[in-house]
This record gives C-alpha cells, structure tokens and sequence, in this order.
C-alpha cells in the first residue's frame, strides 16, 4: 500500500505538552514497534492522587493495578517526543509526510477515486483518503457530515511544561487538583520534569490572559502556585475546550474520517491519543484483510469502534461538567464522593472499558 500523509502544520511542533498513554496506547505502539523507544523518553506513573484546592486529599488510583490488569504500561510522554517516534517510524516504513500542506476540500466521487484540494491550489489523488484533521477544522468531516462545528464545553486550558527541581517528582504521581469551577493537574514525565494543564471555567471568546490563570490558582497548593510563578506558565498555550457529539456516520464512499475529527473528546477522558492510536491499528488490519475493496474494510471498521468512542466522548463531557461546576455547594459534594470511592473497583472499571476490542485487558 502506498501512503502519503499530508500535514497542514509547517513542522512537526505539536499543540498540547503531553499525554499520558495509558495501557491500550501502550500496546497500540508495542503493535507498532515502539514501545521499548518509547519506555526511553517517557516516565512511568505510579498513581494518580486527588486533592481539593485546598491541598486536602480525596483518593488515589493505583495504576500498577491497571496496567497489571491490561498488561501493559502507563507511560507519561511530552508530545514532541512522542511525535518523533512516530515520524522516524513512519520515514522507516517509506511513508512520506509532507508538511505545510493545508487541504481545503476534498472530493470522495472523483473518477479517478478521491481528490484532495490545498490552499497553495495543488491537488492530490488517491484511491482512499483517511481524515485525522482534528476536531475544530476538518475537511473530512465537512465532507462526511456536511457539517463541522465544535461544541464549546464552557472551559479552557492552559497546557505547559515545568522543569522541577532534581528528584521533585521521584514518586511518579500524577496530583489532580480539584476546586469550584476549575481543576489542575500535574504530571512528570521524569525525576525533575512534567507537563501541566490548568482549566477553569470560560465563557466562549478570545483566548483567556495569564494574569487569569494566576488569579484563578493564586492560593491553590505550593506546587500548583510554583509551577505558575515559573518561567514556563509565560511559555503556556491556551486552547478553548471543544468536542462534537458523537456522529452515526464516518465516512462517506472512500473518505473516512478517523481521530478527533470522528471522536473528539475533552481531555478529561484522557484518551484522545489512545483512541487515535486504536483508529490506527485496527484500520490498518481491517484494510489489510480487504486489499481490494476499502470501502468493506470501512464497513468492518466503523461499528467497531462507534460504541467505545462515543461513550468515551459522553463520559468526559459529563466528567468536565462536574470539574467545572461554579456550585460550590455541588463542588463540596463531589469532593467528598471522591474520597468514598474505591479506587480498586475504578481500576478494573478502567482496564474494562478501555480493553474494548482489544486483546489486552481482563478475562
């Protein structure tokens, strides 16, 4: 199979810090030869901790109870580290990704099978085109659905690294800080290194100023107000919260769409990348068991995969809607239905729902 990837970025700089890829990405790139590369630049989580904004703590979640239950590793990652796996992957296997190439429509009902239109008037051929153009401008899914509007989920996120002093993050937790209307999280990515994410609640409109993320944390823990304080809060992107209900149709002939443009979902579901990552590999195995008839293998491939993404979709939806709740009183209530959970019965729910059609994960 010959394939092209086309990127409308200029390079391979990515937005977002990082991820954490939990145990079904973890496979997903053990299935793609990349695990043991990626076990190299990335840091092993060993819990994730609750706290309120006030530093009291509400639980944790042992996640050498889920990765013992799927069977693989969770693996925190910056993304450009990652991003270069997955390039220097994709350069061994001959696939050309050509940058700066921003499409502006596509035609799925072309004689020659599918056309590809960019902004710099170039066209593209092919007999398939697969549309991992994210969730806020995806051609394919203009094409798919004729329809492309993002939901605003009434938050925004301020995403950056922090480089930690040696060994401040030699416990490997993740810290998830909960407050009214807003959350923090911290995750390290090594020793002394981790990425961050501050959201609050946001009306809908220019991106929100820095002198807002420090008003919201300023007497939130010493960790969250150091890292903020830190040179790198000045380096920080902003990006509003957006996701799409999830759609009954992904394709439409021979443009599938895949990824966020198919399944968007907040990062409160923590499984963007990992969802992603499954389109992938179970794609490729759906086309490769149909050679000569893609649009069978997209017939194969998109019920498989409907059920899992959207309940992951609706499920981080309702999760930031408890997050960023402005109720005080509701907040308090949620915080304490945090620190009565069993986070063992969490895990196996997690290692459950996140095993779906996989061959990982409980018996």
């Amino acid at each position: 199979m010959d394939v092209r990837v086309f990127e409308r970025r200029e390079d391979a700089r990515s937005l977002g810090a990082g991820v954490v890829c939990w145990p079904n990405a973890s496979f997903v790139l053990s299935e793609f030869g990349l695990l043991g590369e990626l076990r190299g630049v990335s840091g092993r989580v060993s819990a994730m901790r609750r706290f309120s904004q006030a530093g009291e703590e509400l639980g944790g979640l042992d996640l050498g109870r889920l990765d013992s239950e799927m069977g693989f590793p969770s693996l925190a990652v910056l993304r450009q580290d990652l991003m270069r796996l997955l390039l220097r992957r994709a350069d061994e296997l001959g696939v050309r990704v050509e940058f700066g190439a921003c499409a502006t429509g596509v035609d799925g009902e072309s004689p020659h099978g599918c056309r590809v239109r960019y902004s710099d008037g170039s066209e593209a051929e092919a007999d398939i085109v697969i549309g991992a153009d994210g969730r806020m401008n995806s051609v394919a899914r203009a094409y798919v659905l004729g329809d492309n509007r993002p939901v605003y989920q009434g938050c925004v996120n301020w995403l950056g690294v922090y480089d930690g002093d040696p060994g401040e993050f030699e416990a490997a937790e993740i810290h998830d800080y909960w407050g009214v209307g807003a959350r923090f999280g911290v995750v390290p990515v090594s020793s002394n290194k981790a990425y961050w994410a501050g959201g609050f609640a946001a009306p809908e409109g220019p991106a929100a100023r820095p002198d807002e993320l420090n008003a919201v944390f300023a007497d939130w823990p010493p960790l969250v107000k150091r890292i903020i304080s830190s040179a790198a809060s000045r380096q920080a992107q902003c990006l509003g919260l957006y996701d799409h209900d999830p759609p009954t149709t992904w394709n439409r002939g021979r443009v599938l769409m895949i990824g966020d443009a198919a399944h968007a979902a907040l990062p409160t579901s923590g499984q963007g990348v990992a969802q992603a990552l499954e389109d992938a590999w179970l794609l490729a195995r759906e086309l490769e068991a149909c050679p000569d008839d893609p649009t069978a293998a997209f017939a194969n491939f998109i019920p498989r995969r409907q059920k899992k993404t959207a309940g992951i979709t609706l499920g981080a939806r309702g999760f930031a809607s408890s997050l960023f709740c402005s109720d005080a009183e509701a907040c308090a209530r949620r915080d304490r239905d945090a620190a009565r959970t069993d986070y063992d019965a969490m895990a196996i729910g997690m290692a459950t729902g996140w095993s779906a059609g996989l061959p990982i994960g409980p018996a």
